[in-house]
């Protein structure tokens, strides 16, 4: 771990954002998590996935908006 140098482990957690106008929520994504402190660290492609999504919900939020 980068905070306390724990041992990481690979599992599975979720992982939720909330921002204006949504509430995200996912299960079952791959994260390395300490078991001392249990900070969390993902992998680049899961960060990067991840990033695609909230970008795509958001545009596809505002063009709901704008039709509202």
């Amino acid at each position: 771990c980068l905070y306390c140098k724990g041992e990481m482990e690979k599992m599975d957690s979720t992982y939720t954002v909330d921002r204006k106008g949504y509430h995200l929520f996912m299960e079952k994504i791959p994260v390395y998590v300490c078991s001392q402190c249990g900070e969390k660290q993902f992998e680049e492609q899961e960060v990067d996935a991840i990033q695609k999504m909230i970008k795509h919900l958001e545009t596809d939020l505002k063009k709901v908006q704008a039709v509202a």
